[in-house]
């Protein structure tokens, strides 16, 4: 949370308004549930849900008509993976209050979408998880998905481009960018 009131403030004073809010920062973590601590809840609670609501609280007034929102969920909010419990209730909250803000500001002009990003190399499991978990976990998924291979980052960036400046009849949507591996 330190840094929003400093991040705000500096955009205010550079460039007054925000046309695109794209709430992206977030964390992993695995463990079942038998093994989750409160260290690992408290920690992806705080950073995949509180601080993007804080976030977007501490910059509505520099929200005007036309602009828009994109918070970045994940196909985990609803995929039902072992060892994701934690993080999947963390991006299932998010996708809950992109429709929640999405109905809030319609009468403020903004629009408010989610991104849900299915296997896109990051490179976050292999800093987050043991090594040969991190390579398994990761076969594992790319096997499952309809067109056997991992997301670029640019097109999870197309997408939020889209929500945010093309998409101008769309509010309260998550958009698919998982290769299928939701609907396949």
């Amino acid at each position: 949370m330190s840094g929003i009131d400093e991040l705000v403030e500096r955009v205010r004073s550079e460039f007054g308004a925000v046309d695109l809010l794209v709430l992206n920062a977030g964390g992993t973590g695995t463990a079942s549930v038998a093994e989750t601590d409160e260290a690992l809840y408290d920690g992806l609670f705080d950073l995949n849900t509180k601080a993007p609501f804080f976030t977007l609280q501490k910059f509505l007034p520099m929200l005007g008509v036309g602009s828009a929102v994109v918070l970045t969920t994940s196909v985990s909010n609803t995929k039902g993976i072992a060892t994701t419990g934690v993080y999947a209730a963390t991006k299932a909250a998010l996708r809950s209050m992109t429709r929640t803000f999405a109905r809030e500001l319609l009468e403020r002009g903004v629009r408010v979408n989610a991104v849900s990003p299915g296997p896109i190399d990051t490179g976050i499991l292999e800093r987050t998880m043991p090594a040969q978990a991190a390579r398994d976990f990761l076969e594992q998924i790319r096997d499952d998905n309809p067109m056997r291979r991992f997301g670029e980052p640019v097109e999870v960036a197309r997408a939020i481009l889209y929500l945010g400046f093309d998409a101008t009849y769309t509010t309260g949507t998550e958009l698919l960018v998982d290769g299928g591996a939701s609907d396949l």
